[in-house]
């Protein structure tokens, strides 16, 4: 598809216009930056090795997405290129000499400037974002080339190696593990590597006066990074994460990262922010309330519904969302509050007196992010769990992490899946949930079963 603003650029997905190249797939980022938080200014180095999928013919031409930022020097395999230029968030590279499909290339991409949120129509601002003190970087689902040359599209997943260096007297938190922190005179470099398969959307980094709070008794490596004083509310909202990691690996199976971060910004957000392996949060949510508590749910839930198993396309959204927020009320059950069947039937009847103009399995982009598509998607899990049960549901939903992890998936993978691992006719189920506006009843609650005769 190509983008209507330039109708020779590629497209990727219809759902985010102007990002992403489907004739070739990167396998591995290794981004070097260098951060002025006072002047705000980057400085940075990307080394992008990628193997060429051009549809027919051979690959001519290498389109990157880069919003906002000066590009210094380009070189292809070694190699100057023919020739490049920046044109509407996109750089366009052609090559020296086409390339074979299958064919792997290496390019590197050295740019500057002032980094700044990417404004989208329909998704509003996303990407690099100043803090007072520091540094967001809200990457879903456009804001990655706010920071780095990238392929912007979801199904194409790789390694990263993510080194930045910044005043001395700031942390800096990116996915994956933390291989090296190296002190200058005045400054601290800091090289994280995240090895499994991460969507660009997923990339991220996280800049501030934080202090790193490990969590002793966790069942994964998990901390917190968190302001000097986060206040009396940190503990009530974060303080059972081990708990909820632990409920989460026996529903959904292993964590699929090698570590677990929370960041609690100085600043309050609108919103929490999902990243591979971490989640950031405003302190505005430290509290002991539901509608805090459920998010830091949520986002842990996005580890492996999101992060790991990653949609192929972007109108698949539901297969994040729904199974994050499904997580929420599972985890309101095991922690001694309202049942998932008590959330479900809540948010049924709000949802039945709203309007029936979505369809869950194509939403639209204006409607991605709507919340009828998170609580209609968790509707649909929870109908599915009342018609297999819960055995055979909790196999399922292991199973499917299982068998993509580190993958992309779409919604026919998913009934596929659990008409396999259930054996059960689904269609028609499925059908009414995820491919028609109007919204279906929930099946009844079963019957408990009846207690032995005394003897």
């Amino acid at each position: 598809m190509r983008n209507p603003l330039h109708s020779d650029l590629p497209t990727a997905d219809p759902y985010l216009p102007g990002h992403g190249d489907r004739s070739w797939s990167a396998t591995h980022y290794a981004l070097v930056l260098d951060y002025d938080v006072a002047g705000n200014a980057l400085r940075g180095e990307a080394v992008i090795d990628a193997v060429a999928e051009p549809d027919d013919g051979d690959l001519s031409r290498v389109v990157l997405d880069l919003a906002g930022l000066d590009v210094a020097k380009v070189s292809v395999d070694g190699r100057p290129p023919a020739k490049y230029a920046v044109r509407s968030n996109r750089l366009v590279i052609t090559l020296r000499s086409p390339l074979a499909s299958g064919a792997a290339f290496r390019t590197v991409v050295k740019y500057a400037g002032t980094p700044r949120p990417l404004i989208d129509r329909h998704h509003g601002d996303a990407g690099w974002e100043e803090l007072d003190d520091g540094v967001i970087v809200a990457g879903q689902p456009h804001g990655a080339p706010t920071w780095f040359p990238c392929n912007d599209r979801p199904d194409d997943k790789a390694s990263y190696s993510i080194t930045l260096t910044a005043p001395a007297d700031y942390t800096v938190v990116a996915n994956g593990e933390l291989a090296e922190r190296r002190r200058g005179s005045s400054t601290v470099t800091w090289r994280y590597e995240q090895v499994q398969p991460m969507a660009t959307y997923l990339a991220t980094v996280q800049i501030g006066r934080y202090r790193l709070q490990p969590y002793p008794d966790a069942p994964v490596p998990m901390q917190a990074a968190v302001p000097a004083d986060p206040g009396e509310g940190f503990e009530a909202a974060f303080g059972r994460q081990p708990e909820m990691m632990a409920r989460f690996v026996e529903w959904f199976g292993p964590y699929p990262f090698a570590a677990y971060t929370s960041v609690v910004t100085q600043d309050d957000l609108e919103i929490p922010l999902e990243s591979q392996g971490l989640s950031t949060f405003g302190r505005n949510f430290c509290r002991d309330d539901w509608d805090a508590i459920r998010l830091v749910a949520h986002e842990l839930a996005h580890q492996w519904f999101g992060n790991s198993v990653t949609l192929a396309r972007w109108q698949d959204i539901w297969l994040h969302e729904g199974f994050a927020c499904y997580s929420e009320w599972l985890w309101s059950e095991a922690s001694g509050g309202e049942t998932a069947d008590a959330w479900a039937r809540h948010h049924h009847e709000r949802l039945a007196g709203l309007d029936a103009d979505l369809v869950l399995a194509d939403p639209g982009p204006e409607l991605m992010f709507d919340d009828r598509v998170y609580k209609r998607g968790a509707l649909t899990l929870h109908a599915l769990r009342l018609t297999v049960g819960d055995d055979a549901f909790f196999a399922l939903l292991r199973g499917w992490v299982g068998d993509h992890t580190g993958g992309s998936v779409t919604t026919e993978d998913f009934r596929s899946h659990a008409g396999r691992s259930t054996g059960a006719d689904l269609d028609d189920l499925l059908d009414a949930w995820l491919n028609e506006a109007e919204l279906p009843g929930l099946p009844a609650l079963p019957e408990p079963p009846d207690p032995p005769a005394a003897s």
